[in-house]
């Protein structure tokens, strides 16, 4: 799932942002990073291994917490005790978005995810960004520029591509290389239900900027355009997506469309 952060990331630390532990070794406490020898995305099929630090803990935990109101139970006989702050890792994180899930419908998922991002954000906030972002080709590029590193915790690396909007060039697209949160979660019910709409409507409907996401289920890519309007959802692709049949452990060989994207 998708939403604004105060995350503080850099591609290039300063020496101010490392906090030093014992023997003087500095430790990273706030850049979620690649923990890969290649420092790339793992190949398909496998996941991505990550370092996560001070900050993205704090928001998995913050995320998880809000969304565990509405999620179902624990399985019984799982023992499940409350963690506290900076506790969450990303794997609990995706627990909680899938049991979100359970016992609701696709309409009633996106809502979920809606008030949560909304209680996130202090009274107002929604008008105030309608005032500072119109929907102009700045606002576009600049909010493209901001996802790459504030999103980068819940999504994986990313980066600006120039993309045509309207007949206009500009900066405003976000190529994500490999989803963290597909390919954690393996559902294309989750991508589309938990992320993709919701974020798509929270932008376009709440904060007056047009967003369109468009995941690559076959390499688990994905393309973010600030300034294009989301097709209707019976006129995306996404609502035609099978199971990732090798990947998800709840697939339905037999459905043509995964049977979370029904209404």
């Amino acid at each position: 799932m998708a939403a604004l952060s105060l995350q503080v990331v850099q591609f290039r630390q300063p020496q101010n942002l490392l906090l030093h532990g014992r023997h003087g070794r500095p430790r990273n406490y706030i850049v979620c990073r690649i923990a890969e020898p290649t420092g790339k995305p793992a190949p398909l099929g496998q996941k991505t291994k990550y370092t996560d630090g001070f900050f993205e803990k704090a928001f998995m935990t913050l995320f998880a917490r809000k969304m565990e109101k509405f999620a179902a139970p624990v399985n019984a006989g799982t023992q499940e005790n409350e963690k506290g702050w900076f506790e969450h890792d990303y794997e609990s994180f995706v627990d909680v978005s899938k049991r979100v899930m359970q016992g609701r419908n696709r309409i009633q998922q996106q809502q979920v995810v809606r008030e949560v991002l909304l209680s996130m954000l202090p009274p107002g906030a929604p008008e105030q960004f309608r005032k500072l972002f119109p929907p102009t080709k700045w606002a576009a590029e600049f909010n493209a520029a901001l996802t790459v590193p504030f999103f980068q915790w819940l999504v994986g690396p990313s980066e600006v591509v120039e993309v045509e909007v309207n007949g206009v060039r500009q900066r405003s697209g976000v190529h994500i290389k490999k989803c963290r949160y597909l390919e954690n979660s393996g559902c294309v019910g989750m991508c589309a239900n938990m992320c993709k709409i919701p974020t798509q409507d929270f932008f376009t409907k709440e904060f007056g900027l047009p967003l369109t996401m468009t995941p690559n289920f076959e390499d688990m890519s994905c393309e973010m355009v600030y300034g294009q309007v989301p097709p209707a959802f019976e006129e995306d692709p996404v609502s035609k997506q099978p199971c990732l049949a090798d990947i998800c452990s709840l697939a339905n060989r037999n459905n043509s469309v995964c049977p979370k994207l029904q209404a």
